[in-house]
């Protein structure tokens, strides 16, 4: 029943960079607005960055405005998200899922995925 695989995630040293991919078996991809969150050990889970259906119109979270950057390609049901300047506050697990989904234990890709691991540290 996985419908999104996150993948990309690793160990970097502070000020590195990571890309991070969100793949989706379904073509109904391409008509819901999507996000990337996180997670961190004993937090919940917050929201990083939005993206438009299309690609156009994106936001991000205080805490990554000017480091991460959101996109998509609808044609490939993949969205990315590339991480730059990382920091070790930025270890976490991250997920992707439609943008809006809140605290929602399935939404219209099914429940959550397992997500990608990403750690920060010197």
């Amino acid at each position: 029943q996985v419908q999104l695989v996150e993948s990309g995630g690793g160990l970097v040293h502070p000020g590195g960079s990571l890309r991070l991919s969100c793949s989706a078996s379904r073509s109904i991809f391409s008509i819901y607005a999507m996000a990337w969150y996180r997670q961190a050990p004993g937090q919940q889970r917050e929201l990083v960055a939005t993206i438009s259906s299309g690609g156009s119109s994106t936001n991000y979270a205080d805490s990554v405005k000017g480091r991460f950057t959101i996109s998509r390609d609808n044609a490939k049901r993949t969205m990315f998200l590339q991480m730059n300047s990382l920091k070790p506050e930025d270890t976490a697990v991250y997920y992707c899922n439609v943008d809006g989904i809140g605290s929602a234990v399935t939404g219209p890709f099914g429940p959550w995925g397992q997500g990608t691991q990403v750690t920060v540290s010197s």
